[in-house]
């Protein structure tokens, strides 16, 4: 039995998050002060006291579910974990829990991410959309479709469970996608309040500005696999792990495959490490076997 750690994404946030590791725990304490001063804001009082508005702009989202993973991951005693993996903004946490990337490094990075990705918003104004109950290949080809006729950007952007899938895009390609979703079946097709079109090729300007920062910054060998969401399979050069990195700005998470290949490999015990409990859910949808548990 091989024992996975998987980290959340954007989206599991609230008030109050990592308040008790904070309080409970000393070395908690001292990365959080630290994640401070990198920061250049109190972000922890914003965690523990701030309002959802406040928690829910991105230059705040992305580092908040960021810290919380990866400091309740490192209050955890004994840990061998056999592979890691994380859900889109989780790979950073899922990269430092591995030893490939250090706490400052990423938290650092987590911030020059979400500065670019807020940008690329402003520069283009986009969405995403959920589409439920629709095989994964008629998605894809409704998609491919509405781009092919209309020249309007739609794509995949999170496999995030067979039957739940999220796209990607321009805001009229989302409401063309959106209806012809429907018309093929789809049980539903809603377009979700996010800030633009993660995950799709309308995040070009953020992975620029991001690529240049993971670049210079220090990779090293893993201390165990991860799961990349562009690669949606076990990876251990640090090189790759890089390359992947950049490349999941424009990308699809394809967390369904990284879950399938993490089984495959040998799985079947999976916690979630950090705010909420998205991914307990997914992981349980893509193989019923699964035991999981969450630590946060």
């Amino acid at each position: 039995m091989k024992h996975a750690f998987v980290f959340p994404g954007q989206g599991s946030q609230f008030s109050g998050m990592g308040k008790e590791l904070y309080q409970n725990n000393a070395s908690a304490k001292r990365l959080f002060e630290q994640a401070n001063e990198i920061l250049g804001f109190r972000i922890s009082d914003i965690m523990f006291d701030g309002t959802d508005a406040d928690l829910k702009q991105t230059n705040v989202t992305q580092p908040a579910v960021f810290l919380h993973s990866v400091i309740a991951y490192k209050t955890i005693e004994n840990l061998k974990p056999d592979m890691v993996a994380g859900h889109s903004l989780g790979e950073f946490s899922a990269l430092v829990a591995n030893g490939v990337l250090s706490f400052e490094d990423a938290l650092q990075l987590v911030s020059v991410r979400a500065t670019a990705m807020q940008k690329a918003c402003e520069l283009n104004p986009s969405t995403m959309a959920a589409v439920l109950a629709l095989a994964d290949d008629k998605v894809e080809e409704v998609c491919k479709q509405v781009t092919e006729e209309t020249g309007e950007v739609v794509v995949p952007a999170n496999y995030n469970c067979p039957g739940q899938l999220v796209i990607s895009g321009s805001l009229k390609g989302i409401d063309i996608a959106c209806e012809r979703m429907k018309a093929a079946g789809a049980k539903r097709a809603l377009v979700l309040p996010v800030g633009g079109a993660f995950h799709s090729p309308l995040m070009a300007p953020a992975k620029e500005e991001l690529k240049a920062k993971i670049e210079s910054t220090g990779f090293y060998a893993p201390q165990c696999a991860i799961y990349q969401n562009v690669a949606a399979k076990a990876v251990l050069d640090k090189d790759e792990i890089k390359q992947n990195l950049i490349d999941q700005l424009t990308g699809a998470v394809r967390w369904t495959q990284s879950v399938q290949s993490m089984v495959a490999d040998g799985a079947s015990k999976f916690t979630e490490v950090g705010p909420g409990k998205v991914l307990q859910g997914l992981v349980q949808k893509i193989f019923k076997e699964a035991v999981v548990e969450g630590v946060g």
